[in-house]
């Protein structure tokens, strides 16, 4: 079906533009004014332009899904609290998105089948759990779930924004310092270095070389990093086994390394967690938690497990046999599977590995300011000795 967009006026001569699915314009009349809507001018528009318009950030859909789990709850129906949410957002493509649900709803589907047709904007775990919501009447409870499951991820991804900015800046820094020191201060000793007639030090030769390739070669400096991160992103994507040796070193490289499986092990289990308490059955959750995980060895590790539940082996075994999940997570999971409380048992290894992760990152933030500023002052204190180095001893061997 075609994708129109268009400009029409709400009930309150508010202007509204986004667009939607219709057969044609007569059609995106009738459609907008289920919805409300007065059309004032629409056109046919390409389907590229649905993917269009920006992110939807986070914390729209935390606003999505907790206004729609309070109206859920107080027992109003899904296509009112759409159409009151409507109103309120005041991201341009998040609207249109919601205008395509209440559209879909509308025209019969249910709330899972209307997210399903945004692959860009809900996950597949989202819309399967919705599904199950719907299907076990729990639909409040699993939206109550997804809202504290997003502000987590909101609330991590603000604390590793906060751990990255400090580096980030002292890093810009050092390396503006550098270039300075390579392509204007070096070279401007290294003449009168050269003409005192003695034997340069090996530091400053070495200091003297660094200093010509920056000037000669300085846009292959500054191009190596962007060149080196698309040619990786380009062999990942097109060498699965590059993709994997490179997602299995994030897990082992130090400092960040056990904290990005922190992370990847509480959102597996708060994710598993969630499905499982909503009535999705255990191989179903392992499937859906193997999208979410974003690490092909954790992801391969949890295909090898469902595979051998589905063999019949146990669930507390088949994770064992991995030998990548740490005793805690096992140990709750045999506790889970003995008790018939798995979906508790694995929200206490979230809540565990949610606060080791905010320790973690407190920890490590700690330690990167002083080392970067350990490293600005090793790369001054070099060019300070190579540099001065020879000047001193050449005023030392001068007889007055």
């Amino acid at each position: 079906m075609p994708l129109f967009t268009y400009k029409a006026v709400d009930g309150h001569g508010k202007n509204v533009v986004g667009r939607v699915e219709a057969v044609n314009v007569f059609d995106l009349e009738q459609r907008l004014a289920r919805m409300g809507l007065d059309l004032v001018v629409g056109a046919p528009s390409t389907r590229k332009a649905r993917f269009l318009g920006g992110r939807i950030p986070r914390q729209d859909l935390i606003n999505f899904c907790f206004h729609l789990e309070q109206l859920a709850a107080a027992g109003v129906p899904v296509i009112e609290g759409l159409v009151d949410l409507r109103q309120s957002v005041e991201n341009a493509r998040f609207r249109e998105v919601v205008s395509g649900l209440i559209e879909s709803i509308e025209g019969g589907k249910n709330l899972s089948g209307a997210l399903a047709e945004y692959p860009e904007v809900f996950s597949k775990v989202f819309v399967s759990l919705v599904r199950s919501g719907e299907q076990t009447g729990k639909l409040p409870e699993v939206l109550k779930s997804l809202t504290e499951s997003l502000k987590w991820e909101d609330e991590l991804a603000a604390q590793t924004k906060k751990l990255m900015m400090y580096p980030a800046f002292v890093g810009s820094i050092v390396l503006l310092v550098t270039f300075f020191l390579m392509i204007y201060l070096v070279p401007q000793m290294t003449g009168f270095i050269r003409n005192m007639g003695q034997d340069i030090p090996l530091q400053t030769r070495i200091l003297i070389v660094v200093s010509d390739f920056f000037v000669n070669f300085w846009w292959a400096v500054l191009a190596a990093p962007f060149v080196a991160w698309f040619g990786l992103k380009f062999a990942m994507k097109n060498n699965p086994a590059v993709e994997y040796a490179v997602d299995r070193y994030k897990l082992t490289v130090p400092l960040i390394g056990p904290i990005l499986r922190k992370i990847i092990l509480s959102r597996f289990a708060s994710s598993f967690a969630m499905m499982y308490s909503s009535g999705i059955t255990v191989l179903d959750a392992i499937r859906s938690c193997e999208e979410i995980v974003g690490n092909k060895v954790l992801e391969n590790a949890l295909r090898s497990a469902g595979q051998q539940i589905a063999d019949g082996k146990n669930m507390t075994a088949a994770f064992t046999d991995l030998n990548l999940f740490p005793a805690l997570v096992i140990r709750m999971l045999r506790i889970g599977e003995n008790t018939g409380g798995l979906d508790t048992a694995l929200l206490n290894v979230s809540y565990f590995y949610n606060r080791e992760v905010r320790e973690s990152i407190g920890k490590v933030q700690a330690m990167i300011e002083p080392a970067l500023t350990l490293v600005l002052g090793a790369i001054l204190g070099w060019v300070m000795l190579a540099v001065l180095g020879p000047v001193y001893d050449a005023i030392s061997k001068m007889k007055f």
